[in-house]
């Protein structure tokens, strides 16, 4: 049981760092129509910018991630007035292939400024343990679990109780009519990109004093990320957040009772049972 609960545990800090790249996809594939492959590449900065403002001008930890979260919404505003906005209008392929040129830029121009040298972001918090009746967890996976339960309780008073998410949720549902009502459609899509980049920032920033920054690292969580969106159903806040926990849990039991090497695996197993089941996804169709 204890090994259980520890692979549990080890799920949902990975976990957490998945729901926070699939809910900025979800809000940009919800709202938008846009699936951003580059996203991967915003988590990524995040993780760099964190570990410059660390490592090199010792800033503490939560302040260069908050200085990284705004930085790579910037970012994420440029790409959206830049890349995504002249593509309004344009057939839906046009984004796929905008978003994977960008991809690949963002890439590039990691491996021009950081080359390809592997860095870790130095914290005090990686050496910390806490132990709870035989489980160990150190606080850097505490503080995981902690922040993204913040950014989705403040993601959900976002969107629930301002205007702003109130216009956003309108052009979830019908981006026409929203637009017919004075929905700023340009306002809208600039906020929805800053929202996502800053949550990719985040899962980047959190998730570098545990493992390597790099400047590929963003490819496999993006993989995943749509995994999870199409498991929770497509634009479904609910369905990343479940969707995101499922596979970390998912994961995390895999990688204790079978092995680390089809951790990868497992994801994509997971999601052909659930769309054999239900193939709009677990939250599909349902109301955001």
């Amino acid at each position: 049981m204890e090994v259980f609960l520890q692979q549990v545990l080890n799920g949902l800090v990975i976990g957490s760092v998945y729901v926070l790249i699939a809910l900025g996809l979800t809000l940009l594939w919800g709202i938008l129509d846009i699936p951003n492959f580059a996203h991967g590449n915003l988590y990524m900065m995040g993780a760099y910018v964190t570990c410059i403002f660390v490592n090199q001008y010792l800033f503490g930890f939560f302040t260069a991630m908050v200085i990284s979260m705004f930085i790579t919404a910037g970012v994420g505003i440029l790409t959206e007035m830049l890349v995504f906005r002249p593509l309004r209008g344009t057939a839906p392929i046009n984004y796929l292939i905008a978003a994977l040129g960008l991809f690949v830029f963002l890439e590039t121009i990691a491996l021009l400024l950081w080359t390809a040298d592997i860095r870790v972001i130095e914290t005090p918090f990686t050496q910390k343990v806490i132990g709870f009746m035989n489980l160990r967890l150190t606080v850097q996976r505490l503080m995981i679990i902690s922040v993204t339960i913040i950014l989705i309780v403040l993601l959900y008073l976002f969107i629930k109780k301002t205007m702003m998410g109130k216009a956003m949720r309108a052009m979830a549902q019908n981006r026409e009519a929203a637009s017919l009502l004075g929905i700023n459609i340009n306002r809208v899509s600039i906020i929805s990109f800053a929202i996502a980049s800053a949550l990719a920032a985040a899962a980047g920033s959190l998730i570098g004093p545990i493992f390597q920054v790099y400047p590929t690292m963003g490819g496999i969580p993006i993989v995943k990320a749509f995994v999870i969106i199409i498991l929770g159903g497509m634009g479904s806040i609910p369905g990343a957040i479940l969707g995101g926990y499922i596979l970390g849990c998912a994961e995390g039991l895999g990688t204790g009772y079978v092995s680390a090497a089809y951790k990868d695996a497992i994801g994509f197993a997971i999601l052909i049972i659930v769309l054999m089941v239900k193939p709009s996804g677990i939250f599909g169709g349902v109301k955001r």
